[in-house]
Formats: structure tokens, C-alpha cells, sequence
């Protein structure tokens, strides 16, 4: 792929990829979301990719939208807008379709879009400095970046409600009390340990990794008979993979599983 604005690499299982706009503090524009939604793709379909680790270079995960790029567009901004938010949305809904867990790693601020982006990954590593903040309302905008769906189900309506309308800002031991951020780094070990955890989840299960998932996101939107429906239909695929009986297997027999993935 021919990216400028995403480093894209895959090793040992894992997608790494790292947000490279630090002189825009990684703000989010049209190309930078046609370019993601290139990438989820990209690891989509690449079945050697069994997890994925995102983070940023510079100082900033991202600002939010460019917005000095959309005050430049002038009255085409509804139109660049519109680009922009289609490519943006359904990069992060290939995100949350694809059976494969994605991990963030935030250092520095997040806001705007890119507040809306961290929420819909899988986990989420930060930095013990990290700022977490809407920001659209201080713009005279609403929400983008499908933060109405993850963010009000991680964290909750009231809560959605408060950052949205007052732009509070969460320090990151507040948005891991929240339930935003998983586990809180000091700021040097954010790479690290992003990639460690992707690394951990690659070397794992990861056919049942993925759809346990699924399973999930799934389940929280179903009505509880559906959602009994698909655990069980699921199971019953797991139990035809290898890591399945293997799994169960090392179980019984005391000793640790030789998962392969499959």
C-alpha cells in the first residue's frame, strides 16, 4: 500500500500500524481516512494478521478533525466533510466487524474524532500523562467518529452526556475508572506495551479470540435469545478447531496448550 499518512506493517501475526501526521498531531482528514479504511481492510483479509496494535508518532494519538483543513475548504466543507466521515466510518466498522482484537496505545491528548476513534477499539493502553476530551460542541459541531455507539456503551449515557455538552476533560486514571481505558502505562512504556499486548493476543487462541469478540459485541445489541443463539452456534465452531481441542485437551491433561491459531 502506498500510505503517507499510516505507517503499515506486519510482523510475527501482528499489524502494527502507526498514525504518522505528529506535525498535524495526527488529526483526522479525508486522506487519513481513506487511508485507515485501506488499512483495516489490508488486515481484514490478510489471514497472517491474527491481532492489530495502533498508536501514534508525536505527542498527540490525534487532535481530532484537521480543522484548520476544514476552515480552508470554505463552503465545501459539507461536501469534504461527507468524504471524509464515510471513509472514517466504515474503516472503524471493518474494525469491529473483523473476528481479530485491535489495541490502542494513547499517549499525549486525545480529542475530537480521535476521542471517537479510541473508543472503538477493542482495548486500549494509555499513558499515565494522557487527556481524554470531546471537543466537538467547543467547535460548534456534534459527534462524529461512531463515539454515540462506543463511547455511550463503554462509559454510559450521563457520562456521554457530561463530556459531550461540557467538554470536560479525563485525566487517564479517570477514563480507566470510566471504563474508556483498559490499564494505564507510564508515558515511555505506551509503544511497548501496546505491542506486547497485540503480540500476547497473536500468540494466543486467535480464532477463538477473535469471535469471542464477536460473540460479544454481538451479544450487547441482541435480545437475550439471540444472543444465546449466536454463543452457542459459536462454541460449537470453536470445538471443530484445532485450538479448541487442543485447548481443552491441555486442560485435562495439566500441561499448556500448543495453540496455532487455528
Amino acid at each position: 500500500m502506498d500510505l503517507e499518512t499510516i505507517i503499515y506493517e506486519v510482523r510475527d501475526g501482528v499489524a502494527h500500524v502507526r498514525f504518522n501526521r505528529p506535525e498535524g498531531a495526527n488529526a483526522v482528514n479525508p486522506q487519513f481516512s481513506r487511508e485507515l479504511r485501506a488499512v483495516m481492510l489490508e488486515i481484514e483479509f490478510d489471514d497472517a494478521v491474527k491481532a492489530a496494535s495502533v498508536t501514534a508518532e508525536g505527542r498527540v494519538f490525534s487532535a481530532g478533525g484537521d480543522l484548520k483543513e476544514f476552515h480552508a475548504a470554505g463552503d465545501g466543507l459539507p461536501q469534504l466533510a461527507s468524504d471524509m466521515v464515510i471513509d472514517l466510518h466504515a474503516a472503524i466498522n471493518k474494525m469491529n466487524r473483523t473476528p481479530k482484537p485491535f489495541v490502542a496505545g494513547v499517549g499525549g491528548s486525545v480529542g475530537g474524532a480521535g476521542m471517537s476513534l479510541a473508543a472503538s477499539f477493542d482495548l486500549v493502553v494509555a499513558g499515565e500523562s494522557a487527556k481524554f476530551t470531546m471537543a466537538y460542541t467547543r467547535a460548534g459541531v456534534t459527534p462524529d467518529g461512531t463515539s454515540s455507539y462506543f463511547l455511550a456503551r463503554h462509559i454510559g449515557l450521563r457520562r456521554m452526556l457530561d463530556l459531550t455538552l461540557t467538554n470536560r476533560v479525563l485525566s487517564a486514571e479517570e477514563a480507566e475508572q470510566w471504563g474508556l481505558v483498559n490499564r494505564v502505562v507510564p508515558d515511555d512504556e505506551v509503544d511497548s506495551a501496546t505491542a506486547e499486548l497485540a503480540q500476547a493476543l497473536a500468540d494466543g487462541p486467535a480464532w477463538a479470540l477473535g469471535h469471542a469478540k464477536r460473540v460479544i459485541y454481538n451479544g450487547i445489541d441482541s435480545p437475550l435469545e439471540q444472543a444465546g443463539e449466536f454463543e452457542g452456534k459459536t462454541i460449537t465452531d470453536a470445538m471443530l478447531t484445532h485450538d479448541g481441542r487442543e485447548g481443552i485437551a491441555a486442560f485435562v491433561e495439566r500441561r499448556a496448550p500448543n495453540f496455532t491459531g487455528n
